[in-house]
């Protein structure tokens, strides 16, 4: 569940920082998709670190 939290809250800062500097629209889906994985990635080291209830 913390992967898909971390890649909906990566893509959400991606839209958000390329859209903050003007990007094109390939630019913003760039950040979003490099963000998105970032945050996927992060989401899983952390379900990998925590122990389970």
């Amino acid at each position: 569940m913390l992967n898909l939290i971390g890649a909906l809250l990566g893509a959400a800062l991606g839209a958000f920082l390329a859209w903050r500097r003007n990007g094109s629209r390939l630019d913003i889906a760039q950040y979003t998709a490099v963000l998105a994985i970032i945050g996927f990635m992060l989401g899983t080291f952390a379900m990998l670190l925590m122990p389970a209830p």
